[in-house]
C-alpha cells in the first residue's frame, strides 16, 4: 500500500524493453499513409537542399572566372526554385504531421480511458488520484510526438547523412574523410550517457507524478485543509514535493544538453580542421576555394542531422519513461472481468445464496470467512455490526466489484435456473442490482442527467416519478432551472443530503430486481427521512433488498436483521426476535437509544 502515498516513487517491474517500441507502433500504423506522405515530401525537400553546395561551388568555380552571366542566371532561378519547393513540402508536411500526432493522441487515450474503467476497485484503493490523472493528460501528450515526427525524423536524418556522404565524397573524398573521423568520439559520448539519461528522466517522471498525485488530492481537501488552518504546511510540503520535481528537472536537463553540446563541439573541431586543411591545400591541384566554400556547408548539414539525431534520441529517451507509464497502467490485470464463456444473466426472482465466502482485502488478512447466508426472494435484509466488520464488503462481493477468495454466490432466474456470478457477464449482473453507496458521487451536467446516469433512454416524467418517490422533486424543483440546472463536478451547489436524494432517485429509477443501500439516508434529516421511508417501504415490497444503515431505527421493519462481526454472520433474526436476545444487537440498539434520549424500556 506504499504506493498509495503521493511522496513514494513508483519503480517500474522492469528495464524498458523492445516490446513496447512495437506495441506503439499499434497506433503508428494507422497513420502510415499520412506518415509515408509527409516522409517522401520530406526526403524530397531535403535532397533538393543538398544541390545548393553544388550551385556555390559551381558558381564560385566556373561561373565567376568564366564570367558566364547566363550560367549564373540559372544557377539563382535553381537555388530560389530549390528553396521554394523546401518551404511548400516542408508546410504540407507539418500539417499531416500535426493531424497524424493528434490522431495517435486520440487512440491512446481512448484505449487508456476505456482500459481505466475496466479496472477493479483494488487498482484505485491503492494509487492516488493524481498520479493515474498525470498518466492519461501529461504523458500522453509528450509521447505523441516522437511517436510520429520523431520517427519519420529518425528515418529521414539517417537518409540526409547518408545522402550528404555521397555528395561530400563526390566534391572531395579527403575532405568527407576528414568530416566523418568525428563519428566515433560522437558515438563514444552517446553510449556514455545514454543509461544516465534514462535514469534521470525516470526519476524526474516520479518526481512529477508525486506533485500531481499532492495537487489533486490538496484540491479535493481544500474545505477540510482550510477548517483545519493546514495551509501553512500544505503550502510546506508543496514546496519540497515542487523543490525534488524542480531538481530532478535540472538533472535530467543537464544530461541531455551534454549531448547537445557534445555535438556542437565535435562540429566546431571538424570544422576547424576541415578549413585547416582546406587552406593549406588552396592553391595547389588538391583542393579549390568553391570546393572548401561547398565542403562547410556540407560540414553544417551533415552534423546538423547528427545533431537532430541526438536531439531526437534525447526526446526519445525523456519519453520512455512515459511511454512506459502508459503501457504499465495498461498492462494492469482486469482480475475482476468476464469469463471467455461468461452467459447472460437471465431475469433473476431475487433469491441470492452466498456459500462458504472468504475474502480479504489483503493477502493473509481476511473480512469474513465462510460466509453461509440464503435471501429468499422479496426478503429484506439488514447489515449492522461494528465499522469495518464487513457490512459494505458483503455487498460489494454481491455486485462483484471484488473477486472472492473462496466460495461462491449465486443468484437464481425467474425460470429456476442456477447462476454463479463468476460464471455471466458483469454487464447483464450488475443491471439487475441498484446500489447506492454511502458517498453520493454527483457528476458534472443537470440534475435529470445525474439521475438518468445509469438509464439514458428513461424519460423526464419516469425521472420526475422516481424523484417524488425519493422525495427529492420539492427541492429540485425549487432550483433555478428545475431538472436542468447545471451541478458541478461532486455537486458543490447541492448539500450532502440533496446529493443522497439525487443519489437514491438514480438508483430507484434503473428499477433493480435487487436494491443495495449502503448508509443511503446518513446525511438526510430526519424529517425528510421519515417522508422517505414511505418511498423506500413501496420500492421494497415484493423486491430484494440489502440495507446497510447506522440509524438503526430505520431498519426495525426489515424481515431480518444481520449482525456482522468477528469475520461472519454473528446474529441473525427480526428486530424483535434479536431485541429478546439481548445480545449484541440489543446492546447496540439500546446504547443508540440511550445516546439519543429514547426510553426503549
Amino acid at each position: 500500500m506504499a504506493r498509495n502515498k503521493f511522496d513514494v516513487d513508483e519503480t517500474l517491474e522492469s528495464p524498458f524493453q523492445l516490446r513496447h517500441l512495437k506495441r506503439a507502433f499499434h497506433y503508428i500504423r494507422k497513420q502510415r499513409g499520412r506518415m509515408l506522405t509527409a516522409f517522401i515530401l520530406s526526403a524530397l525537400a531535403s535532397v533538393a537542399v543538398l544541390f545548393i553546395p553544388k550551385i556555390t561551388q559551381w558558381v564560385l568555380d566556373v561561373a565567376v572566372p568564366a564570367g558566364d552571366t547566363a550560367m549564373l542566371g540559372k544557377m539563382a532561378l535553381a537555388f530560389m526554385g530549390i528553396i521554394l519547393v523546401s518551404i511548400i513540402f516542408t508546410v504540407i508536411r507539418a500539417r499531416l504531421m500535426a493531424y497524424a500526432s493528434q490522431e495517435i493522441i486520440y487512440d491512446i487515450r481512448k484505449d487508456l480511458f476505456a482500459h481505466l474503467q475496466r479496472l477493479p476497485f483494488s487498482y484505485y484503493d491503492s494509487r492516488p488520484a493524481g498520479k493515474i490523472l498525470v498518466r492519461v493528460i501529461n504523458y500522453v501528450n509528450s509521447v505523441s510526438d516522437i511517436l510520429s515526427n520523431g520517427i519519420i525524423n529518425s528515418i529521414l536524418e539517417i537518409i540526409n547523412i547518408v545522402f550528404i556522404v555521397v555528395f561530400m565524397y563526390s566534391t572531395n573524398a579527403v575532405l568527407a574523410t576528414v568530416v566523418i573521423a568525428g563519428l566515433p568520439l560522437f558515438a563514444a559520448v552517446i553510449w556514455f550517457l545514454k543509461p544516465r539519461q534514462r535514469k534521470a528522466w525516470q526519476n524526474q517522471s516520479n518526481k512529477n507524478s508525486n506533485y500531481n498525485a499532492y495537487l489533486a488530492e490538496s484540491i479535493d481537501g481544500v474545505k477540510v485543509s482550510q477548517f483545519f488552518t493546514r495551509q501553512e504546511v500544505n503550502g510546506s510540503i508543496m514546496r519540497r514535493l515542487a523543490l525534488a520535481c524542480r531538481q530532478a528537472w535540472m538533472r535530467a536537463i543537464y544530461i541531455s544538453n551534454s549531448v547537445w553540446l557534445s555535438s556542437e563541439v565535435i562540429t566546431q573541431i571538424v570544422f576547424t580542421v576541415l578549413y585547416t586543411a582546406g587552406v593549406y591545400w588552396l592553391g595547389g591541384e588538391m583542393v579549390s576555394f568553391g570546393v572548401i566554400l561547398a565542403m562547410g556547408q556540407y560540414v553544417s548539414r551533415f552534423w546538423q542531422p547528427i545533431t537532430n539525431l541526438a536531439n531526437i534520441y534525447n526526446s526519445f529517451v525523456n519519453n520512455l519513461a512515459y511511454l512506459e507509464r502508459i503501457f504499465e497502467t495498461m498492462d494492469e490485470p482486469v482480475v475482476v472481468d468476464d469469463k471467455p464463456e461468461a452467459k447472460e444473466l437471465p431475469v433473476i426472482d431475487g433469491r441470492v445464496d452466498f456459500e462458504d465466502v472468504t475474502f480479504g482485502y489483503e493477502e493473509g488478512i481476511n473480512v469474513l470467512e465462510h460466509l453461509n447466508l440464503h435471501v429468499k426472494a422479496g426478503e429484506s435484509i439488514a447489515l449492522v455490526g461494528p465499522t469495518g466488520a464487513g457490512k459494505s464488503t458483503v455487498v460489494n462481493l454481491l455486485c462483484r466489484f471484488y473477486n472472492l477468495n473462496s466460495g461462491r454466490i449465486v443468484l437464481h432466474g425467474e425460470d429456476g435456473s442456477s447462476h454463479d456470478i463468476t460464471d455471466v457477464t458483469l454487464h447483464s449482473l450488475r443491471t439487475q442490482l441498484g446500489i447506492m453507496l454511502q458517498d453520493s458521487f454527483i457528476f458534472s451536467g443537470t440534475i435529470l442527467d445525474n439521475i438518468r446516469y445509469g438509464r439514458l433512454d428513461a424519460t423526464e416524467a419516469e425521472v420526475r416519478r422516481a424523484a417524488e418517490m425519493v422525495r427529492a422533486d420539492d427541492f429540485i424543483r425549487e432550483m433555478p432551472q428545475g431538472y436542468k440546472t447545471a451541478v458541478n463536478e461532486r455537486g458543490n451547489r447541492l448539500s450532502q443530503g440533496q446529493k443522497q436524494l439525487v443519489s437514491f432517485a438514480r438508483t430507484l429509477l434503473s428499477d433493480p430486481r435487487i436494491l443495495i443501500l449502503d448508509e443511503a439516508t446518513s446525511s438526510i434529516d430526519t424529517k425528510t427521512e421519515k417522508l422517505l421511508q414511505e418511498g423506500i417501504q413501496a420500492l421494497l415490497k415484493n423486491r430484494t433488498s440489502f440495507i446497510i444503515a447506522h440509524r438503526l431505527s430505520t431498519i426495525k421493519n426489515c424481515d431480518r436483521i444481520l449482525y456482522i462481526s468477528n469475520k461472519g454472520i454473528l446474529e441473525s433474526g427480526s428486530h424483535d426476535e434479536l431485541m429478546a436476545k439481548h445480545g449484541a444487537y440489543w446492546e447496540l440498539y439500546t446504547a443508540q437509544a440511550r445516546d439519543q434520549g429514547v426510553n426503549i424500556a
